[in-house]
């Protein structure tokens, strides 16, 4: 089951820019368009935590 895309037109970043999200339905990701945060969808339902977010390719993980 994919997500509704009604639902994919309102959902956006919970980070401060509130960015819009691109779903992946073969990885069952949503990917914000921003910043590049990788947000998991589990059991068609998205996860929009930031602690639970993976950071996007050429994100940079360690600060300087």
């Amino acid at each position: 089951m994919a997500l509704d895309p009604q639902l994919l037109d309102i959902l956006a970043c919970p980070d401060t820019h509130h960015a819009p999200l691109d779903y992946d339905a073969q990885a069952q990701t949503l990917t914000c368009t921003e910043c590049g945060r990788v947000f998991e969808v589990r059991d068609d339902i998205p996860v929009l935590l930031l602690d639970e977010a993976r950071p996007g390719p050429g994100t940079a993980t360690d600060p300087a």
